[in-house]
């Protein structure tokens, strides 16, 4: 019912070529114009393209927005046999900008869960990670920084995140922007994975900040042992940044705690909610995180009971404490999750539903503070193998961007957002019109 990898990470980072091969990328801008809610009305939904600035083959986007509504795209495409290139570009209306080669290197570790990211700053740079073989083990690979002051036309040379020197596992990469132009990030560390002492072989969530200068400051680890390769999630309050990711128990629970940066100090890890999910594999699916002012809100997927499930939690103490969870999917979640809030302090939560075709479908729902929830919209047809990726959501004024990876397309056309086909040029990033505020 969902996909799980075994302790250690054993093959959720491997480099799926044959896959990659045929992926495209695919991007949804959903707008929020003023209309009343719609159910069978000619005149919801409406969708229309804009230009795409991936090539083929291409994969594993990340979108973000700066503080002036910009929004930011990043993503994978093949090079060469055994080459990639972390691509970059900015939408500026209706329009991509150039694409930009943030790098291009042989030894990129290409991992369809674990995406490379570019992030903006408070003083308008741009961030951007990626990840890097480091010689020693098969799974054995670095996160590398590296920073553009010039709208990312040039960057900076590639520096390593984390300070170990350990040939292990690092990834998993969230970023957040701090003052001064400065950022933080969490990621999970697997230096403790080489300790000679098997008890205390673990992954890790581990932060630290980067200066605009690049220096690194000290490292703190939030938690001594957690899930394998579930991606780290954050968002920024008023009160400090909140950390999502899964944690894990001697006796294999894996259910998602949250830590909370306050004064400067890191608090202890909590359980956003008992699941009990007691699996011993890591399942491969990650929290997401959104906030407006002290309102945090948190979706994620789980199995407990034998069950899948989206939930959905809301915190209106800065990510102190959280709301029963209501449960979102259709009822047969893959999970790959991601959220936004809205104006109106609903979110907008985006998962991967499979269907009974043996396909999946990239959908969105409304879900609002009261526990209330729109109907579900289906956003794109999608293909519930790994090489999908996992949707990505970014929010620019009233409109919403959907990024995920199209594996299903042939080589003359694109996907559009219902299953059809289009003539236009292959492996683009697609962006389709939807006004949110038609669903109920």
């Amino acid at each position: 019912m969902f996909d799980a990898a075994p302790p250690r990470r054993a093959d959720c980072g491997m480099i799926s070529r044959t896959l990659f091969s045929t992926r495209r990328l695919a991007c949804l801008a959903l707008a929020l114009a003023a209309c009343a809610p719609a159910t069978d009305r000619e005149d919801a939904p409406v969708v229309r393209e804009l230009a795409s600035p991936a090539g083929a083959p291409s994969g594993e986007p990340f979108l973000s927005t700066d503080a002036q509504g910009g929004v930011h795209l990043s993503w994978l495409e093949r090079s060469g046999d055994s080459t990639f290139a972390l691509r970059y570009a900015r939408l500026d209306g209706d329009t991509w900008s150039t694409p930009q080669t943030i790098a291009e290197r042989p030894d990129f570790f290409v991992n369809w869960a674990d995406f490379p990211s570019v992030t903006p700053t408070t003083d308008g740079a741009l961030v951007a990670h990626w990840l890097q073989r480091r010689p020693g083990g098969k799974y054995s690979y670095d996160v590398m920084l590296t920073r553009s002051s010039d709208a990312g036309r040039t960057w900076s040379p590639g520096q390593i995140l984390h300070g170990d020197g350990v040939a292990a596992e690092h990834g998993f990469v969230a970023l957040w922007p701090t003052e001064a132009g400065g950022m933080a990030a969490a990621w999970l560390d697997g230096r403790a994975t080489a300790d000679a002492d098997t008890a205390r072989r673990a992954m890790s969530v581990y932060t630290t900040t980067i200066a605009a200068d690049g220096t690194l400051g000290t490292e703190t680890r939030l938690d001594a042992r957690t899930c394998d390769c579930c991606q780290v999630a954050t968002t920024l309050t008023p009160r400090g940044p909140v950390v999502a990711y899964r944690d894990r128990t001697d006796q294999e629970v894996r259910d998602i705690a949250v830590v909370r940066q306050q004064g400067g100090q890191w608090t202890a890890p909590a359980i956003v909610h008992a699941d009990n999910w007691q699996i011993a594999a890591c399942p491969v699916n990650g929290p997401a995180l959104a906030s407006r002012g002290d309102t945090v809100v948190i979706a994620w997927f789980t199995g407990a009971q034998d069950t899948a499930r989206v939930r959905v939690a809301y915190s209106t103490d800065a990510g102190a404490s959280f709301a029963t969870p209501q449960r979102i999917d259709d009822g047969m979640p893959a999970g790959r999750v991601d959220v936004e809030m809205l104006a109106d302090g609903s979110a907008a939560v985006s998962w991967l539903e499979r269907t009974d075709s043996g396909g999946a479908e990239v959908r969105l729902r409304r879900v609002r503070p009261d526990g209330s929830a729109g109907a579900a919209v289906v956003l794109a047809q999608a293909s519930g193998a790994r090489a999908s990726g996992f949707p990505r959501l970014a929010l620019r004024g009233s409109e919403l961007l959907v990024a995920w990876t199209d594996t299903g397309a042939p080589a003359d056309s694109l996907r559009t957002a219902n299953g059809g086909n289009s003539s236009a040029a292959p492996a683009r990033v697609r962006i389709n019109l939807f006004r949110l505020d038609a669903l109920p």
